[in-house]
């Protein structure tokens, strides 16, 4: 049995062998693979070996021939010589060293990354309006004021920018590049923008009444003063740019008034005279005010008409509820939900419909469908008693007692209503109806 597993072991040492041999002749060990899993597996005989290899390769520094140290010091078996004097028979090669080239370009591949990575903001049309602009004024102040770039820079931005075009190889470099594959388009729109210089003002500055063929004469004159891009049209917009804000020689500037003159809206209209003012009349609009005139009128027509109607007053009932009274209520219908304040003396009871306008509209109190439309008629006689008189076709109960159609019962204080299952209690205002009371004596003595 020992036989026969050691003839397997060096068949697979063999076979083991034949499939390294391609990786050690080219002089790199393949890596062994490892699990990243908390639990590992067994190694098999060839990975042993591997990682004996491995772990003396770093000891012995590439050292060919010296055998691995042991950790014990027991000798090896047979068949571990057999597999270290094999495996050690063809010799390391050590690793590659980056020659000098391939360092100096490894850095030279480096560097732009941190320089365009160092560019923010910038573009190459940017750099070169920067440019085109600087060559024409020789001022970054003016440069900021006068240039739209793509992106809002601020006056520090634009010197930082304008030393590392001239001072740092490297953007310098990469700045060119990218101006140069701009399409010539674009370049032409560039070389609109730039600016003008002081001596191109002081040329358009000397032209009075200037036409296209004045500033092509001027082109042709001094083309080198011009910037080479200038157009006649270019060159009339800025002379009207100028006059505008009056900076030709031929204009002056009016001084500000002093004294009695008028220096704002507001002064100018305190001067004016509305006596002295023409009244333009308008038709159509003192039409439109006539009719909205009218309307308003006659709703207020109508609404005179109808005080009458307004008999009842309807008051929700709250937590806090204000007293029943006033000096102007005679009586209270006091429901669970509203309110109704009896202010004549006869009102209307039942269920208000588009074709019949009652006082009291018991709908707002609840369910009112077998309501009749006119149910009832409240009113105060003379003497100061309330009658109620049933005009429908169901029965109002006084305090428990039935009154059908056609029949009239008196209303005493605390006395409770009920029509069709809704509820209310009937209050009279005691001190209002003395007086009533009085009064109708009075007239009756006399």
């Amino acid at each position: 049995m020992a036989s026969g597993a050691t003839s397997r072991s060096e068949d697979e040492e063999s076979l083991a062998g034949q499939k390294r041999g391609p990786a050690q002749a080219s002089g790199a060990i393949p890596k062994r693979r490892s699990s990243s899993r908390f639990i590992k597996r067994k190694k098999f005989d060839d990975e042993l070996v591997e990682s004996s290899l491995a772990k003396s390769s770093s000891r012995a520094k590439g050292a060919a021939g010296v055998e691995p140290g042991r950790c014990s010091g027991s000798e090896p078996s047979s068949s571990e010589k057999k597999k270290v004097s094999k495996s050690v028979s063809t010799p390391i090669a050590p690793s590659p060293v980056p020659t000098p080239g391939l360092a100096k370009r490894m850095k030279k591949s480096k560097q732009p990354l941190q320089v365009t990575k160092d560019l923010g903001r910038w573009k190459p049309a940017d750099d070169l309006l920067l440019i085109n602009a600087v060559l024409q004024t020789n001022d970054l102040t003016s440069v900021h004021l006068g240039v739209k770039f793509s992106c809002r820079f601020n006056l520090r931005e634009i010197q930082e920018r304008w030393y590392a075009l001239l001072y740092d190889p490297i953007i310098s470099k990469l700045a060119c590049q990218a101006m140069r594959q701009l399409h010539p388009e674009a370049i032409a729109a560039i070389q609109s923008k730039v600016l003008f210089s002081k001596a191109e003002e002081q040329l358009l500055n000397k032209t009075s009444q200037p036409t296209l063929d004045t500033f092509q004469e001027l082109l042709h004159k001094h083309p080198d003063v011009f910037y080479p891009s200038r157009t006649a049209k270019a060159l009339q917009l800025h002379w009207q740019l100028m006059k505008q804000y009056y900076l030709l020689d031929d204009q002056t500037v009016q001084p500000l008034p002093k004294g009695d003159q008028v220096l704002n809206f507001s002064d100018a209209e305190d001067m004016l005279d509305d006596n002295k003012l023409k009244d333009v009349r308008d038709e159509v609009l003192e039409h439109e005010l006539t009719v909205a005139d009218r309307r308003q009128k006659r709703e207020i027509r109508q609404l005179e008409q109808e005080l009458h109607k307004w008999q009842v007053l309807v008051d929700s009932i709250t937590g806090m509820s204000s007293p029943d009274f006033d000096s102007q209520t005679l009586a209270v219908l006091r429901g669970r939900m509203v309110r109704y304040l009896m202010r004549s003396r006869e009102i209307t009871l039942g269920r208000a419909t588009k074709d019949n306008q009652i006082d009291v509209d018991l709908a707002l109190e609840g369910p009112a469908w077998k309501i009749s439309r006119k149910q009832g008629v409240i009113k105060l006689k003379n003497n100061g008693d309330f009658f109620i008189a049933n005009e429908g076709r169901r029965p109002i109960y006084i305090d428990g007692r039935p009154v059908l159609g056609g029949n009239k019962w008196k209303l005493n204080n605390n006395s409770v209503v009920e029509i069709a299952s809704l509820r209310f209690v009937f209050l009279i205002n005691q001190d209002l109806i003395a007086l009533i009371k009085a009064e109708a004596a009075k007239l009756a003595q006399q």
